[in-house]
């Protein structure tokens, strides 16, 4: 303010200046605090090791790999003994090449020689699909004078003339290898002869959500009714906003379902009233009381203790860490130990506990740990020494989601959410299938097989 205005201030004028000026220095105050707490918060993380995939939560995607070294000089892998390809026990064809004639012109008679040598040759035939006109002839009766049309073939109505092996195809590509529908049309051409355009490619899946769908549905069911259900989520782009891909899974089943939330209330849905023996899963919240006992993965907790060991922890971490990795081995020898022999190491492993938690940590990290494990943990970490069907680690849940992840990177998303229940229909059928023995594409086509798109009207309704 210039002199000569504050020099023709009276004391009325003034005040309402003097309360504005003292509000503005309030919150200056009010904002300088933030900012040094906010100073203070940066300056104690400066140094704390940073989070990584092998001492957090942390997906192996966000990691950066080392820049490799390179080998000593001279030094050579040492070589590893030749595995000749196995001779396919049931050829389609089979030439003996017999000997006419020896070197020196005589004749060698077949009876007189052995196999010498024995060898497979594998080829494709020329790929070409199969087109099946059906004509539907009709006439008219010479008795009641009503005419009268053919009945379609049940396994080739009307409607598309795409037939379930291109549908297990397209899905098969699109779904399982990540080929764009641009891609898509190019290698159907190319490949196996096939024009197909990019809508025909979507309006050919869209008709496979009502199989697909079905099919989830009977493995849903299976899932739910397991004693045993292992579960973890990770995020899905649907219509360009955050969504959640959430993966439900048993010994013969895997459910997969995407949905716009992280919350408590899709394993609540999915449940539909059933309670579980056993929930396998990391510490995540909604991931909790779904189940009569919970285990919480012993990879998540190990990665746990790294990070306190890499924050400076030296008392509760380094031993709490060598614990898990010990019970995690006698988990992966379960199978040649006795209920007793496993009960016994489920004995000293939590008197090994009780004494850990006892202890002191050197750090904060690894007090955090310690409190966490103390006050929520303790009754959740063995409970794969009492069942021999609980897993100490969730890893078949996170290698579930694995493709998913990859989906995601490759294609950034659904545009539609029913094509985002497509696919995670789609991971069902394929997930199941590879628990039981079976290809990708033998458990699409089969999903299709059992309620095809034409089917009737009991089938679509699921």
């Amino acid at each position: 303010m210039p002199p000569e205005t504050r020099d023709s201030l009276d004391d009325a004028s003034a005040k309402p200046l003097v309360l504005a000026l003292l509000k503005q220095n309030e919150e200056l105050l009010a904002q300088v605090k933030v900012l040094l707490a906010r100073i203070a918060e940066l300056e104690a993380r400066a140094g704390t090791p940073p989070k990584t995939p092998d001492n957090s939560s942390l997906p192996p995607s966000r990691g950066q790999k080392a820049n490799t070294t390179a080998a000593p000089g001279g030094k050579r892998r040492k070589g590893r003994p030749g595995v000749a390809r196995a001779l396919c026990e049931t050829p389609d064809v089979v030439r003996d090449m017999r000997v006419d004639h020896c070197a020196c012109g005589s004749a060698i008679a077949a009876g007189d020689q052995e196999l010498a040598h024995a060898y497979d040759h594998v080829d494709l035939p020329p790929i070409k699909p199969v087109t099946t006109r059906v004509n539907l002839f009709r006439a008219t009766c010479r008795c009641c004078k009503r005419r009268t049309t053919a009945t379609s073939p049940t396994d080739m109505q009307p409607g598309s003339p795409f037939g379930p092996g291109i549908v297990a195809t397209v899905a098969y590509l699109h779904g399982c290898q990540m080929v764009s529908y641009a891609r898509l049309t190019e290698v159907l051409d190319g490949l196996l002869g096939v024009k197909l355009s990019e809508g025909a490619i979507a309006n050919m899946l869209s008709r496979a959500a009502t199989p697909f769908a079905k099919a989830g549905e009977t493995v849903a069911a299976r899932v739910r009714a397991s004693e045993v259900i292992a579960s973890d989520e990770t995020s899905a782009r649907v219509k360009g906003k955050t969504w959640w891909q959430w993966t439900f899974g048993c010994a013969t089943a895997v459910y997969h379902m995407i949905a716009p939330t992280r919350g408590k209330c899709v394993p609540t849905d999915f449940l539909d009233g059933a309670r579980p023996k056993v929930w396998l899963s990391d510490r995540y919240g909604a991931q909790g009381r779904h189940a009569e006992t919970q285990q919480f993965c012993l990879a998540h907790l190990m990665r746990d203790a790294q990070y306190a060991i890499d924050h400076g922890d030296e008392a509760f971490a380094p031993a709490f860490k060598a614990l898990l990795k010990h019970a995690c081995a006698v988990g992966r020898r379960r199978a040649d130990l006795a209920d007793a022999t496993i009960a016994a190491h489920r004995r000293r492993l939590e008197r090994d506990l009780d004494a850990l938690l006892a202890c002191e940590p050197t750090d904060s990290e690894g007090r955090k740990l310690r409190d966490a494990i103390d006050l929520d943990c303790r009754d959740k970490l063995f409970v794969f020494l009492t069942r021999r069907d609980v897993e100490p680690t969730n890893n078949e849940s996170e290698r579930a989601l694995r493709p998913s992840v990859i989906f995601r990177k490759v294609t950034n998303g659904f545009r539609s959410e029913w094509g985002a229940k497509t696919y995670a229909d789609l991971c069902s059928i394929v997930g199941t299938g590879r628990r039981n023995g079976r290809s990708a594409f033998a458990a699409i086509r089969d999903a299709l097989a059992a309620c095809p798109a034409h089917a009737p009207p009991s089938c679509r309704a699921g």
